[in-house]
């Protein structure tokens, strides 16, 4: 039995059809056949009904289908683990990042980890702050950055930081001279770049700003960049725009009747193994000196 001949019939029994799968795993028809053929002969059993051009499983093939998912899983899993064994690691991480954590405090916290922890692979995976909850209570990862506090009752979830929100704008002539109501009549509002607190906030800001005008943009990079070509404001997190601030390429605009909220930083984990304990512990005491 070869690993290729259960690929090949994972794949084709999840379209039920030799043409769509010779497509997915870039082969002729007649090597799909072949690799059927050699798998039931391998294993004694028909794996796959043929009436023409269609196929369909077997009871064997049913009951054949999840063996097979789980061989090649732990074939893959083998092969990481000893690719991981040759770079010098000894523990292995996973963690699930929301995007406004990934592009703004993570590299400069993974480069001090990986200097202090040579022997601990870390692996990223960048996803919406809404799917990390399920991506740590399925255990495809083992560590959760999140700006939303999960609904899962199987994973552990700490709020690791607060950080200010704070209104923003271009860094033009005359705009630091500019209120609140005066720049949210002159410049479109950017909302719903943040998971957690924009439901709330423009509530409160067209209570007081019924005239405001909106364009939703829903991911804080390119919020930015649409900030600094003067296309809008938006009220953003500090740890998000520190460097645009220093650099002068955004600029801070005083709030005046809005109060403003927090945007949580939120930890999740569900296995509290060595690696998981050594990154978090990590984590905190860099996120305690933001």
């Amino acid at each position: 039995m070869e690993i290729k001949w259960l690929k090949t019939f994972i794949v084709a029994a999840s379209y039920e059809n030799f043409r769509k799968t010779a497509e997915e795993l870039f082969l002729t028809q007649p090597a799909i056949t072949k690799h059927i053929q050699r798998l039931e002969e391998s294993i004694s059993s028909k794996l796959f009904e043929r009436n023409g051009k269609s196929i369909i499983l077997t009871p064997a093939g049913y009951r054949f289908l999840p063996t097979a998912r789980e061989i090649v899983k732990k074939y893959e899993e083998g092969l990481e683990t000893f690719e991981s064994w040759k770079q010098g690691y000894q523990q292995k991480v996973i963690i699930a990042a929301a995007p406004q954590i990934a592009s703004s405090i993570l590299p400069a916290i993974l480069r001090r980890f990986m200097e202090k922890y040579p022997g601990i692979e870390v692996l990223i995976n960048i996803i919406p702050s809404f799917e990390i909850g399920e991506e740590i209570s399925s255990g495809r990862a083992d560590i959760g950055l999140s700006r939303i506090r999960p609904i899962h009752p199987n994973v552990h979830c700490k709020t690791i930081h607060e950080d200010s929100v704070i209104l923003v704008g271009p860094a033009n002539e005359n705009i630091t001279d500019n209120n609140e109501s005066n720049v949210l009549q002159k410049y479109r509002l950017i909302t719903h770049n943040h998971p957690e607190y924009w439901d709330g906030l423009l509530k409160t800001i067209k209570n007081s700003y019924p005239f405001v005008r909106t364009m939703k943009v829903n991911q804080i990079e390119i919020t930015k960049r649409f900030i600094e070509q003067r296309l809008g404001i938006s009220y953003l997190p500090t740890t998000m725009i520190k460097e645009e601030l220093m650099l002068k390429k955004l600029v801070e605009i005083k709030a005046d009747k809005i109060n403003l909220p927090t945007s949580s930083t939120y930890l999740i984990t569900k296995l509290q193994t060595n690696e998981v304990l050594t990154f978090s512990e990590f984590l905190e005491e860099e996120m305690a000196a933001l």
